[in-house]
């Protein structure tokens, strides 16, 4: 993975980073603290946050999101803010008001859904709750992060369908059980999202030739930067919805910058999640007013990168990362001109 802007020095990414550790309001994809590295380029700040399990050969092309961000003159915004959904993890039904309350105005709620350790009776409660708390006229989108089987995934959106989803993101994990289950639940009108099928395949576009989406979910991080994702929504031809990685607030305002850019943007995005952080890095933080996101670049607060600065040897593990990363994207670069 290369990067469209000309790969800076390293020195230059370790010499502005602050590596921060911000506290979630709940357990969110197994975590309480969210790390992440902001980075200050010519252009502005940006993010480095991949997830800590991920190898470096992924957390490169985050790399490089970061890089095109804060060395990159923005693309030309075609609105001036971003609908946003409301994120529900995977609480009990009794926990959902709560976070539902931290999302001012959305009407749109992604509930995720197959969590380990949980049956398809929690999901379904989970679901229910929502519809009851938001009313008939919100929309509820469900995301399985791939984690069921096609039987499974088959199974569990009928027990879901009367709550009336707007579509089901990642049921499954390969590209071939997805285009089989949209065969098979095509009839209810029920449309399958790609995300881990787009972001983490080595060819991000075979997921719209195989027939095996209607939606494409992009991330501006996990895909290379901004003008990566949109290239391939241009090549996917299929309607997209930008989406977050429980980024910081500049993260956000990335996914924002991204969202803005895009020709049509016909689905609310996910890019509220910073109502899931107990705290952040930008005062006010970028959070959901009225349902939406202001699109534009956002500073972090000094005081707040030295309240929650990560300890000293996780800044150490997160420089070493970058530097790792950095090898990999100058690799790259080499490959490509030989």
């Amino acid at each position: 993975m290369s990067t469209d802007a000309a790969l800076p020095p390293l020195s230059d990414l370790l010499q502005t980073a602050r590596v921060v550790s911000l506290p979630l309001v709940t357990r969110f994809r197994g975590i309480l603290e969210r790390e992440a590295v902001l980075i200050e380029g010519p252009e502005g700040w940006t993010e480095f946050s991949p997830f800590v399990e991920y190898d470096d050969a992924e957390a490169a092309t985050w790399l490089a999101g970061a890089i095109d961000y804060g060395w990159m003159p923005t693309p030309t915004a075609r609105r001036t803010s971003i609908a946003v959904n409301a994120t529900v993890p995977a609480v009990d039904a009794a926990a959902v008001a709560e976070i539902l309350g931290r999302f001012d105005g959305c009407r749109t709620a992604k509930i995720k859904v197959a969590e380990p350790g949980q049956r398809l009776s929690d999901d379904v409660a989970r679901v229910r709750e929502v519809r009851t708390l938001m009313g008939p006229e919100c929309r509820i989108r469900i995301d399985a992060n791939g984690a069921w089987n096609l039987d499974e995934a088959e199974h569990a959106i009928h027990a879901l369908t009367e709550f009336d989803l707007e579509y089901v993101e990642q049921p499954c994990g390969t590209i071939d059980e997805l285009a089989e289950l949209r065969r098979r639940v095509k009839y209810l009108g029920i449309p399958i999202a790609a995300d881990e099928s787009i972001r983490k395949a080595s060819d991000p576009l075979a997921v719209a030739r195989a027939g095996a989406a209607d939606i494409v979910i992009i991330k501006a991080q996990p895909l290379g930067g901004i003008r990566r994702a949109l290239r391939i929504v241009a090549e996917a031809g299929l309607p997209a919805v930008v989406s977050s990685a429980l980024d910081t607030s500049i993260g956000l305002a990335m996914g924002a910058t991204l969202a803005a850019a895009l020709p049509d943007l016909d689905y609310d995005c996910g890019l509220g999640t910073a109502a899931l952080l107990a705290a952040d890095v930008t005062d006010p933080a970028l959070l959901p007013r009225n349902g939406a996101l202001p699109v534009g670049r956002v500073t972090p607060d000094l005081a707040l990168l030295e309240r929650h600065a990560a300890p000293d040897e996780r800044r150490e593990w997160w420089h070493a990362r970058i530097a790792r990363c950095h090898s990999e994207l100058a690799r790259a670069a080499d490959d490509a001109v030989q």
